[in-house]
């Protein structure tokens, strides 16, 4: 028999309405594979005790004859920065461990009831502040192409989850990259959806204007089926879209079996040196715009100027942002407390930030706040919002050429444990083409693009596109994918060393 936890989750949702499969069998298949596996890779914080027991409600209610979704029965792993009622809902930080949510995420709840089975929640980086999941308060997740390498970040735990083989779908969330850095690093599909696309109600808020919450999988059907369900207008998130969406799943069909690529026109961006780059990285870039330009691609190269400033930017408006978004954990209303004898409440909650956040986190208060002071305010952080403007107009006028726009998903293939912890420039380098995006409220998405001649690791390839053009992008990515999978002979998670597939 087949393994249960090798299936796409469209595989996986195939067998489970014919009833081949139940939804106790494979949400126990994948229980016993974290079982087995986790121990070594750490991508849960928490495993539900509920999940067979959903499972089986879910295959009550096919065997009455209920409608049920596309992904009825199918297990899902969910971010720790997005709230259940269930579970608790830490955001890799101390200062929340054991709390429990009043409501579920609005992109939870929807799971729900289209019939997902939530397996546990996953690791990640504090209140998701990181490019390596190494500042989550639990302790690093590890890579499972190789356990000593980081996994990406802030979702390092969701990623890590689909390509080992833990769960065959994850909801992640990207502020500036982080669904999509540890996509390309894990050798799995990540996308970003254009901004207020997918609601952000019941997402732990790090920057608001930057945070998006999407679709962790194997491959870019199994994302498109995922958005599906999770998209569309929430009156709860005041930022939430009203548009009528199409299906994203039919998008990356249509990609899949059309011919997508014949006539695309795809932006390579010229302030993007390959000298800024891994060399295996670049060579598997090179290699997939030359497989798409076999197909009737047409490559253009395009002026981005404002790009190389877009680091700069977010690194003034995400801290600046995450200052004010943080100051709710008070000691107060929710959370931990740490008690000072004698103490006022100022010194309570001073003690508990420094008890409860991590050093990541409190660097970046420092500077959000030092970039909203008084008399800085206009120098820093309305500088880089005019910097922000700039980014969005360069997008604007390349869209104006290009259908979309393609780059690495990250400058470097998975570095080792430990190996940049300590400088955090280095670690912010990280999200330099990703970051760019959440700057301007537009959709991407990494698939995997090959390996790394150098090390053998997985790399990703992004595309970009206007805003609300989400369906482009799984037409393109379904269509590269494809092209990409048989030049390989297979999904690329089939050669991972260690824990997905051949040794």
């Amino acid at each position: 028999m087949t393994d249960i936890t090798r299936l796409s989750a469209a595989d996986l949702a195939a067998e489970l309405s014919s009833g081949t499969v139940s939804s106790v069998e494979a949400t126990r298949a994948h229980l016993d594979r974290i079982a087995a596996v986790d121990g070594d890779v750490h991508a849960f914080l928490h495993v539900s005790d509920h999940a067979l027991d959903v499972a089986a409600e879910i295959d009550r209610r096919r065997s009455a004859g209920d409608a049920l979704g596309p992904l009825a029965g199918v297990p899902l792993a969910i971010k720790d920065v997005l709230v259940t009622t269930d579970m608790p809902s830490t955001s890799g930080s101390r200062i929340l461990e054991g709390y429990m949510s009043p409501f579920d995420a609005t992109v939870v709840s929807r799971a729900r009831a289209a019939g997902l089975v939530p397996l546990g929640k996953t690791n990640m980086d504090e209140f998701a502040m990181g490019s390596s999941t190494e500042h989550s308060a639990y302790g690093p997740t590890h890579n499972p192409w190789d356990l000593e390498r980081i996994p990406g970040g802030s979702g390092g735990g969701s990623a890590s989850a689909v390509a080992a083989f833990e769960a065959p779908l994850a909801l992640g969330s990207d502020t500036g990259g982080s669904i999509r850095q540890p996509a390309h690093v894990t050798g799995t599909v990540g996308v970003k959806p254009t901004y207020g696309g997918v609601s952000r109600y019941g997402a732990i808020a790090l920057a608001s204007s930057l945070d998006q919450v999407g679709p962790v999988s194997r491959t870019v059907l199994d994302a498109g089926l995922l958005h599906d369900v999770i998209g569309g207008h929430d009156a709860n998130d005041s930022t939430s879209l009203a548009d009528a969406w199409p299906s994203f799943a039919d998008a990356a069909r249509e990609g899949a079996r059309g011919d997508v690529l014949r006539g695309l026109r795809v932006g390579v961006i010229r302030e993007l040196p390959d000298s800024g780059f891994q060399p295996g990285v670049s060579t598997a870039f090179r290699a997939a715009l030359a497989a798409m330009e076999a197909r009737g691609a047409e490559i253009v190269e395009i002026s981005a100027p404002h790009f190389e400033y877009g680091v700069a930017a977010y690194y003034l408006i995400l801290p600046a942002e995450a200052s004010s978004n943080l100051a709710k954990f008070d000691s107060v209303r929710f959370g931990m407390r740490v008690n000072v004898p004698g103490g006022t409440v100022e010194d309570v909650m001073a003690a508990t930030r420094d008890a409860g956040f991590g050093d990541e986190v409190k660097r970046r208060i420092i500077l959000g706040t030092y970039a909203l002071s008084a008399g800085y305010y206009d120098a820093y952080y309305g500088s880089a919002q005019k910097v922000r403007t700039l980014i969005q107009r360069d997008f604007a006028s390349a869209f104006e050429r290009v259908d979309v726009i393609a780059t690495p998903s990250a400058p470097t293939t998975a570095f080792k444990l430990g190996e940049k912890i300590d400088d955090p420039l280095q670690m912010y380098l990280n999200d330099v083409t990703t970051i760019p995006a959440n700057l301007a409220g537009v959709p991407g998405i990494s698939i995997p693009a090959g390996l790394a001649d150098e090390d053998g690791l997985p790399v990703g390839i992004q595309f970009l596109a206007p805003a609300r053009e989400d369906a482009r992008l799984y037409r393109v990515g379904a269509a590269v994918e494809s092209v990409l999978v048989d030049t390989w002979g297979g999904p690329l998670l089939d050669r991972a060393p260690v824990l997905g597939g051949a040794r």
